[in-house]
């Protein structure tokens, strides 16, 4: 191991430069071929559009509020996301759905349609940026989805089911299960293109012993597996968004740029009853849309791990002591809102190959029976412009200050990394990743409100690798890396000599990949690699678990009508990547409250 760390140390490139500063570009007539959209889906509209004229048929009031006339829907859906989109789509068979989300629509947007823009719709930090960057009190660089739908516009694509056992831990009807996944699969799921480095990887995994080989599979089984993807043969993404396709338009009601700022009860009864919502347009005018009064009329919110706690604290929902702090009336005080929150860490090495290596993002997975997934991508070039360029705020050039504590990173620090940035050559780029995520991480943490305001994301803490378990499956993982990297299936396809290997190694940037202070003295311990390397691979979940803010079928304890349906509700991440099982319990859900309402109905 004395050997080995450093040698980890040193293969280990800055993910933040080559995730943040791809540079690629599309000609503007693929663009405007997305723009019919609007064909499609004629139920999207802006937020500003909303009015009793623009709601379902269903509406039965036009008394006045603030900004617009009030409409009245038999579920308000708040957050358009991987869970919210087919939720949408399937309560809408029977039923009027207002769903309402805070970000663009994703069809014409170039950085998520085309897998080769994936790390550009991750870097943009602009106004209309699909993905909101949010740095955790760990100092772990993070996303945030913010487009309709949510984290699969901006995720790596990879589709892999829950295991059997999740299934039957969480209480799910198996049945039902296997109904609605192959509903998202036959939609948006495809078979992906092996890339050479893919195929690599996973022959590099079975010599080591990840086995057996799955094949092709979307189920979660031990071994070594190629996955699904949302990503077509021609690299277009295939978003949740696109479920909406199946939704019924005489009754689905969907408003981007529509930032909901709380939810409204009635609080006369002995239970707090959700009678609507308050949102915000894309011009900051404020408008008000309330439920039904027929019976099973709900408001569900499905804005993510971070962002349905935080709607839940902002209506009056949570720890009374930190609701009070920010003057928020408490409806309901619950101290385990916003509590339980954990992500899944992930540590990573990059193998530099001595030719360009084929763009894959990741399609090859190790499941091992410790606990660790070994995942892998690969060819992300750069181009002379990407290296010599300032990539902004959240780049390289504030990662490299990772080696000293935050209050003594100084404007010097950054412009001497950016002079020596300009040294590194292009072909030390070219390669790929070896992945090892932890699958059920035992740390947790929490997030809290800074503020009364929607806009401002929480303070997020995740306490990776407080629970030493955690840090010894990191360390498994490590090992597993180590022997792939160095597996002969794996190094013949790499075809690095020791020379150029070392040559690329020493003039390559140090490893800038977090604000963690690194213990750059105690590099040859793989426990300190772990704390000083970790990453997210963007599947935290938590913070509204069942049994605690919620009842086995997601409704908000001691609150009537309102659910809450997403990750936040999770203890533990679904499968090797959680999408699919978010979007199959979007489906899944919907068809369980259309059954509460009208019984069972044929096809559904």
């Amino acid at each position: 191991m004395a050997v080995v760390g450093p040698v980890i140390v040193k293969l280990l490139l800055s993910l933040v430069l080559l995730w943040l500063n791809f540079n690629s570009s599309l000609p503007l007539t693929q663009a405007s071929k997305w723009e019919s959209w609007k064909h499609r889906y004629p139920f999207i509209k802006a937020a500003s559009s909303f009015s009793f004229s623009s709601s379902s048929s269903s509406s039965s009031s036009s008394s006045s509020n603030v900004g617009s006339q009030k409409a009245n829907y038999d579920y308000i859906i708040v957050g358009g996301g991987t869970a919210g989109c087919p939720l949408a789509a399937t309560l809408s068979q029977k039923f009027s759905v207002l769903l309402l989300e805070r970000g663009g629509v994703p069809f014409a947007n170039t950085n998520v349609s085309f897998m080769q823009n994936f790390h550009i719709s991750l870097a943009d930090t602009s106004p209309s940026s699909a993905s909101q960057i949010f740095v955790s009190t760990d100092g772990v660089f993070n996303s945030r989805a913010k487009i309709l739908g949510g984290g699969s516009c901006i995720n790596a694509g990879f589709y892999s089911r829950a295991s059997s056992s999740y299934i039957k831990k969480a209480g799910w009807d198996s049945k039902l299960v296997n109904e609605s996944y192959p509903w998202i699969e036959k939609q948006i799921v495809h078979k992906p293109n092996l890339a050479p480095w893919q195929r690599a990887v996973k022959d590099g995994l079975l010599e080591v012993g990840i086995s057996p080989f799955n094949g092709f599979t979307y189920d979660h089984v031990y071994g070594t597996k190629f996955g699904g993807t949302i990503f077509d043969r021609s690299g277009r993404r295939k978003s949740a968004a696109e479920l909406l396709t199946s939704a019924n338009p005489e009754k689905l009601h969907v408003l981007v740029h529509a930032t909901v700022q709380k939810i409204e009860f009635d609080t006369s009864g002995k239970k707090p009853r959700a009678v609507g919502v308050i949102f915000k347009d894309e011009n900051g005018n404020k408008h008000k849309a309330f439920l039904s009064k027929r019976r099973g009329s709900e408001i569900i919110v499905s804005s993510g791990a971070i962002g349905s706690p935080q709607i839940l604290m902002l209506s009056g929902i949570g720890p009374k002591k930190e609701l009070e702090k920010l003057n928020i009336p408490v409806v309901l005080d619950n101290k385990f809102v916003g509590k339980g929150m954990s992500d899944n860490p992930l540590n990573t090495i990059f193998v530099p190959t001595d030719r360009p290596v084929e763009q894959s993002l990741i399609q090859t997975v190790g499941i091992t029976k410790m606990g660790v997934y070994i995942e892998a991508s690969s060819g992300y070039g750069q181009t002379e412009d990407s290296i010599h360029c300032n990539h902004g705020v959240i780049s390289a050039e504030i990662g490299q200050l990772s080696t000293v504590p935050p209050k003594q990173r100084t404007q010097e620090a950054i412009d001497v990394y950016k002079r020596n940035k300009k040294n590194v050559p292009q072909e030390a780029f070219r390669g790929g990743f070896i992945l090892a995520k932890i699958a059920t991480p035992l740390s947790t943490g929490k997030i809290s409100l800074k503020s009364t305001n929607i806009d401002d994301i929480p303070s997020v803490t995740f306490n990776y690798f407080s629970h030493p378990r955690d840090l010894k499956r990191c360390v498994n993982g490590i090992r597993i890396m180590e022997k792939l990297v160095k597996s002969k299936h794996f190094n013949n396809y790499t075809q690095c000599d020791k020379e150029t290997l070392d040559k690329l190694l020493n003039i390559s940037v140090q490893a800038n990949i977090n604000l963690i202070p690194k213990q750059t003295n105690d590099t040859e311990s793989l426990e300190q690699f772990c704390k000083d390397t970790v990453l997210t691979i963007w599947h935290y979940h938590g913070g509204c678990h069942v049994g605690k803010v919620v009842t086995s079928d997601y409704r908000v304890i001691n609150v009537h009508r309102l659910r809450v349906i997403d990750g936040s509700t999770f203890t533990e991440s679904p499968g090797t990547n959680p999408q699919a099982t978010l979007m199959m319990m979007g489906r899944y859900m919907g068809v369980q409250i259309l059954r509460e309402r009208l019984g069972r109905a044929a096809g559904l």
